[in-house]
């Protein structure tokens, strides 16, 4: 069964990291996986406005079906013929 671990760590003089495996052997072959954390997270206040500006544009938009959907792309496609 293949095995993962999260490690957290921070960034060493010369932009090293240094991780600590407990159950690896010596000569294990291991894949490394790194994501930067943010710099700048989005403050709760904002996030929450740019979802209560979604759900506005969301309730002022009618509500369609896959075929009107899938109706409107075909007459723009149709559009592009002439």
């Amino acid at each position: 069964m293949q095995s993962a671990l999260h490690i957290t760590t921070t960034i060493q003089p010369g932009n090293k990291i240094e991780l600590q495996i407990p159950d690896g052997g010596i000569g294990d072959t291991v894949e490394v996986f790194v994501i930067l954390a943010d710099k700048a997270t989005t403050p709760p206040q904002i996030r929450q406005s740019i979802l209560a500006t979604i759900d506005t544009i969301h309730s002022q938009q009618p509500s369609r079906t896959a075929a009107e959907i899938e109706q409107q792309i075909q007459e723009a496609r149709d559009g592009w013929e002439n």
